[in-house]
């Protein structure tokens, strides 16, 4: 699954490769107590094509996920995406080698210091002027299980879009 879907992203886009940009974000089950909990999910988006990986239910993590995600030419982006790599590196040896990080990115193109600490969802109305839901029960359900539901999917999947359409209209590769 992984392998097909670097295979058609790098098919996809082959003539602009050393400009891809990439949504990334992660998910983990939230504890309530001083136990963290490790990255569960890695989800990646480019255009339409998103990949929801169970890392806490992969057998291994395919050499060819590790080769997308540390090739210098892609630009990786999230709100918080330093936090997010560096969850993936102590949790699953992981490592992302190109990172941009949306507040900063948004706060440069638009002068606006209000950017620093903003959300998916703050970002997204002002960069996009889109509203987006949060529901609470998708945020703080149980991303550890083997099973996601269709809700939980669904969530993943917008987060690393939105990561992307962001990335993309700020023009995150320059």
């Amino acid at each position: 699954m992984v392998d097909s879907w670097i295979s058609e992203i790098e098919t996809i886009h082959r003539r602009r490769l050393h400009r891809l940009i990439v949504g990334l974000d992660v998910e983990w089950r939230p504890s309530f107590s001083r136990i963290r909990n490790p990255v569960a999910t890695l989800q990646l988006c480019v255009g339409r094509r998103c990949l929801i990986f169970q890392l806490l239910y992969a057998p291994f993590i395919p050499q060819s996920l590790e080769d997308f995600l540390t090739d210098s030419d892609y630009t990786f982006v999230g709100v918080g995406i330093d936090a997010d790599v560096n969850k993936l590196l102590n949790d699953h040896d992981l490592e992302v080698s190109n990172t941009v990080d949306l507040r900063g990115l948004a706060a440069k193109a638009f002068d606006r210091g209000d950017f620093g600490n903003a959300g998916l969802k703050y970002l997204t109305r002002e960069v996009l002027g889109k509203e987006i839901g949060k529901p609470r029960n998708v945020t703080l359900s149980k991303w550890d299980e083997a099973w996601l539901s269709r809700d939980q999917v669904a969530y993943a999947c917008l987060d690393a879009f939105l990561s992307f359409e962001i990335g993309r209209t700020l023009n995150a590769s320059e």
